[in-house]
């Protein structure tokens, strides 16, 4: 009995369904995963209709194995990935099956042309977008219009992915500023599209969705789609927020100077303030925040849990079968084997780019790969030194906002990568600091969607409950000895990435494969 929430998180990885009671805690989940396909080089493609089943089969397994009556339900929110390109038809169709995700660059040459006659320091300094620029959803647009003329003079709208859900469940197409600031032509200081940047690349004006408040009611689910969900009548959909804002919420990160680190398939470092933190070298992605007056300020390692991901598939894949047979959580195989090798693994080094770089780096080229492989090498030592290579690419990250702004000596862990004893350590170590998890860990966006929805309804009248839900489950200390260990391996790591840099740029010279 009593009034609960639905929260739906949209990962790159899959869609996880969680139940809120109205207190703010989680009750249960359920989590249906999705692919990700790569049709060309830098094309990162999935499909609107994958989003939608996962949506429909998470939130359908969600109330069965609950029990819970469909009538308590009363609200549902929603975090999505950032920087979709979805395109609605003028007839509300979608005109295209598979579509560019945050991370596909396909957009290269349409944002080269752009900054050959505007000036990209300006264009960050406006809008805080400081991934690779081809990233951005307007580039994706541009790229559109130049390679798909005839499906983009259909166009009426572009949304993201959380919004493309919520326009299946209202039948309106909105955003909301913090998905929005990741548009390309979002004025982060003005919480406005910017007039100028939509001129400049020459876009319609109107190809972009309306824009409401994070915690805004858009509508309830329509009968049909309440009865495929399992759902009863009159269920308010708030318009909820981009995934790096939500999870903010949902990791407390969001009152100035609060910091946390997503350990997702991407990862990143995030600090909450009220003025955005805009640096034009290092370049930190800046979002508008799910909480207004307050922006989420961040540096990322694209591939992060992805890169972990991808050693399981590709080199990894016995530890699959293996957990399959005794019924257990193959990650959990892979580091109980990352655990016997030593700290540095035996001096192999692991870049995690596999992704692509980012803008502070010295190329987008940058590709990852491993750096002195020796026989002595063991399948322990490869997959402990990739757990080390993510992590210190975030360490990077985080030497780079300590430049920017004051961060305390905690960090606040969350996602799938937090539930590793040995990688917290690993994090520990590396960073230098007290690395905390907390009970929220893989629930913080969806934590961050329901904290939407409460507000939304009034079932909270603001986000302070947050705070409370929070209890320390560990806290691991820096080992000195492993810390200025790895402060060494650091200066190797940096050198790594630079030249990996140079080794990527000419990798892109080369012709393609004559068998291709």
């Amino acid at each position: 009995m009593g009034k609960k929430i639905i929260a739906w998180d949209l990962g790159t990885g899959g869609n996880k369904a969680s139940l809120y009671d109205a207190e703010g805690h989680c009750l249960a989940s359920d989590f249906h995963s999705y692919n990700t396909t790569y049709p060309n080089h830098g094309w990162h493609e999935q499909k609107p209709s994958d989003w939608w089943n996962a949506v429909v089969e998470s939130t359908q397994r969600l109330m069965q194995k609950t029990g819970v009556d469909k009538d308590d339900i009363v609200a549902c929110g929603i975090s999505g990935h950032s920087l979709g390109a979805v395109p609605i038809g003028k007839n509300g169709e979608l005109l295209r099956q598979s579509t560019p995700i945050w991370s596909d660059g396909r957009a290269e040459k349409q944002s080269a042309e752009f900054f050959s006659h505007y000036d990209e320091t300006r264009w960050y300094n406006l809008t805080g977008n400081g991934f690779t620029a081809a990233f951005y959803t307007a580039f994706k647009i541009m790229w559109y219009r130049d390679n798909e003329p005839e499906m983009y003079r259909q166009i009426d709208k572009v949304i993201g992915t959380k919004d493309y859900i919520n326009y299946l469940l209202t039948g309106r197409l909105c955003t909301d500023p913090s998905y929005a600031s990741g548009c390309g032509v979002w004025d982060l200081r003005r919480w406005c599209y910017s007039d100028e940047l939509i001129e400049a690349m020459q876009l319609p004006r109107e190809i972009f969705p309306e824009v409401v408040p994070s915690t805004q009611v858009i509508g309830t689910i329509k009968p049909e789609i309440a009865q495929q969900l399992g759902l009863g009548d009159n269920v308010a959909v708030v318009a909820g927020g981009v995934d790096n804002s939500c999870m903010a919420l949902g990791a407390k990160a969001y009152k100035n100077g609060r910091v946390y680190n997503s350990l997702g398939s991407s990862s990143w470092i995030a600090v909450s303030s009220d003025e955005p933190l805009l640096e034009s070298k290092v370049r930190p992605y800046v979002f508008a925040h799910v909480v207004p007056g307050q922006f989420a300020s961040a540096l990322c390692v694209t591939a992060g849990g992805t890169a972990f991901r991808w050693f399981r598939d590709q080199l990894g894949r016995e530890f699959l079968d293996e957990a399959k047979a005794k019924g257990v959580d193959e990650y959990d195989l892979m580091t109980a084997e990352a655990a016997k090798s030593p700290i540095g693994a035996n001096r192999l080094i692991f870049n995690p780019s596999l992704g692509g770089g980012m803008p502070m780096n010295k190329s987008y080229n940058l590709r990852g790969g491993y750096v002195g492989l020796d026989l002595i090498h063991t399948r322990a030592d490869v997959i402990r030194a990739t757990m080390e290579g993510i992590t210190m690419g975030l360490r990077s990250c985080l030497d780079a906002l300590k430049g920017m702004t004051t961060i305390g000596n905690e960090m606040l862990l969350v996602g799938g990568g937090s539930k590793s004893e040995l990688w917290r350590q690993i994090y520990a170590d590396i960073y230098k600091t007290n690395v905390i998890k907390s009970n929220i860990d893989q629930q913080a966006a969806a934590l961050g969607a329901a904290a939407c929805a409460a507000v939304g309804v009034g079932l909270w009248e603001n986000f302070d409950r947050i705070d409370a839900l929070h209890e320390v489950v560990s806290c691991a200390k820096p080992i000195p000895a492993h810390a200025a260990y790895y402060d060494e391996l650091m200066k190797v790591y940096n050198r790594v990435t630079d030249d990996f840099c140079d080794i990527g740029d000419m990798l892109t010279q080369l012709p393609e494969s004559p068998e291709n």
